[in-house]
C-alpha cells in the first residue's frame, strides 16, 4: 500500500469519528469525569463497531443493513439507549457529592461495552459505512477484493484511532484546569445532547415503522 492510499484512507476515518455525535459526547464525557482511560477505552469500544460494519461490508453484506426490520430494531435500541445515558449524565449534574472518577450505578459502567453498544446502534455510523464505504468500494477502478485489500480497507480506522488518542488526551490536560462546578455543567450539557439525539433518531425510527406497516 502505498502512502497516497494510506493517507486517504485515514483522511477517511477522520470524517467518521471527527464529527459531533453520539460517540464524541460519550467519551468527552467519561473523559472529563474519569480521565484518559475511560475515554480511550470508549473510543477502543466505538472502534470494534467500526471495524464489525466495515468487515461485514467488505465482504458484500451492506445489504444487511437495508433490511427494514433490522433498521427498526437497531433504531430502538440505539435511540432508548442515547436517551438512558443522557438522563444520567444530567442527574451527574444535580449531585451534591464531588464525582469520584468512577462511573455512576445507572450508567453503561465498562466505557468500552459504552462505547461499542453506542457506534453499533448509531443510525449515524450506519449511514456512514453503507454511504461513504460504500461509496469508496464502489469508486475503485478495480473490485477490492482478498485479504491484502481488506487489511488496507482496515487503515481506515488508524485515522478513527488518531481522533480518539488526540480527544482522550485533550480531555486528560483539559481535566487537570476544569473544576467541578465545570464538570459538572458540560455532563449536563453532553447529556441534554445524548438525550436529543435519542429523540431525534427515536422519532426517525417510528417514521420508519410507519412507512413499512
Amino acid at each position: 500500500m502505498d502512502i497516497g492510499t494510506l493517507a486517504q484512507n485515514i483522511l477517511l476515518g477522520l470524517t467518521l469519528a471527527a464529527p459531533i455525535g453520539p460517540v464524541n459526547v460519550e467519551i468527552i464525557r467519561r473523559g472529563l469525569r474519569s480521565g484518559f482511560r475511560q475515554a480511550l477505552a470508549t473510543g477502543a469500544g466505538a472502534m470494534t463497531a467500526d471495524a464489525t460494519y466495515l468487515t461485514l461490508i467488505f465482504f458484500g453484506l451492506a445489504a444487511l443493513f437495508t433490511s427494514a426490520m433490522l433498521q427498526i430494531a437497531l433504531g430502538l435500541g440505539g435511540s432508548l439507549i442515547l436517551i438512558y445515558l443522557g438522563a444520567a449524565g444530567m442527574r451527574e449534574y444535580f449531585k451534591k457529592d464531588a464525582p469520584d472518577g468512577k462511573p455512576s450505578a445507572g450508567r453503561l459502567s465498562n466505557p468500552f461495552a459504552a462505547g461499542f453498544v453506542l457506534a453499533i446502534s448509531s443510525p449515524m455510523t450506519i449511514v456512514w459505512w453503507t454511504g461513504v464505504f460504500g461509496a469508496f468500494l464502489g469508486s475503485q477502478p478495480r473490485p477490492l477484493a482478498g485479504l491484502t485489500a481488506f487489511a488496507s480497507c482496515l487503515t481506515i480506522l488508524l485515522g478513527c484511532f488518531l481522533w480518539v488518542l488526540f480527544l482522550s488526551a485533550a480531555l486528560h490536560w483539559g481535566k487537570k484546569i476544569i473544576n467541578d462546578r465545570m464538570t459538572r455543567l458540560i455532563s449536563l450539557i453532553a447529556g441534554l445532547f445524548l438525550v436529543g439525539f435519542g429523540v431525534y433518531f427515536l422519532w426517525r425510527t417510528l417514521l420508519l415503522m410507519l412507512s413499512a406497516s
